[in-house]
């Protein structure tokens, strides 16, 4: 089995000292995509290259303590794609892919992190944008290879993806324009949900982010952002999902997938 873990750490350096690291090595993926390691290079060099044995490779933003992604593993990659070739978002550091190519295979780990939008309307037609080239950058990649992108994608896709959902159909992240960019890249484009695949109901379990505001946690008022999305050969190979919430590492919950993969 292929363990696939996606968190959204909200700083790798806090997050270490919530214990991230020890419960990687307790629950050993094979892989884990993190969003928002909020440090450049230099941060990571000599401390964080490396986490419970895995090896890192990121995109880092290019403005100090902002976004950065990256794919830890415990397999060798054929290829490391940085960025996904957008002359406004790449500086963001929001897109790393691993690429593990063999004769009989194309396959890809992807960690992602999607614009937000909640700061205000700058930010969210900054995050339209990005929706708008990154939908053919998916439908051009799958066509090519089979890939697990995970990430948080800042959008929370039905009404059983967060709590107060009659309350946030104004808000960013339950915005019908962003509901609906999700809806089209499973219909139309073909990927697939993985965690709804698995849980098609699942409603006060599927959070994975919940707000610092008030008691948000502590009563469960959360949101579904953090995704698995697969192309379906890969997608019909999940057979268990996890979302983790004994520990807090961040205002975000890990998810991991187990597949029945090998690379």
């Amino acid at each position: 089995m292929f363990k696939l873990t996606s968190l959204n750490l909200n700083g790798i350096r806090s997050a270490a000292t919530k214990g991230v690291e020890a419960w990687i090595a307790k629950t050993k993926p094979d892989c884990i995509c993190v969003q928002e390691v909020k440090a450049q290079a230099a941060d990571v060099s000599g401390r964080f290259e490396e986490l419970a044995g895995l090896k890192g490779h990121f995109h880092f933003a290019e403005k100090k303590g902002y976004s950065g992604v990256a794919v830890y593993t415990r397999h060798e990659p054929s290829d490391v794609i940085i960025g996904y070739g957008s002359s406004e978002f790449d500086a963001e550091g929001r897109y790393v892919e691993l690429r593990f190519d063999t004769p009989g295979a194309k396959r890809s780990i992807i960690s992602c992190y999607f614009p937000s939008g909640s700061s205000g309307e700058e930010r969210q037609q900054a995050k339209f944008r990005f929706l708008d080239e990154f939908d053919p950058h998916l439908a051009k990649l799958k066509k090519k290879r089979d890939f697990i992108l995970c990430g948080d994608v800042n959008i929370a896709h039905q009404q059983i993806d967060l709590k107060n959902w009659r309350s946030n159909q104004k808000n960013s992240g339950f915005l019908p324009e962003e509901r609906a960019w999700m809806t089209r890249l499973l219909n139309e484009t073909g990927m697939v949900d993985v965690y709804r695949q698995l849980q098609p109901t699942a409603t006060d379990t599927a959070y994975t982010w919940w707000s610092n505001r008030g008691q948000a946690y502590a009563n469960n008022v959360g949101w579904r952002l953090d995704y698995h999305l697969a192309t379906p050969a890969l997608a019909a190979l999940a057979r268990s999902e996890h979302i983790y919430k004994t520990e807090k590492f961040s205002d975000h919950a890990p998810i991991t997938v187990e597949y029945e993969l090998k690379l």
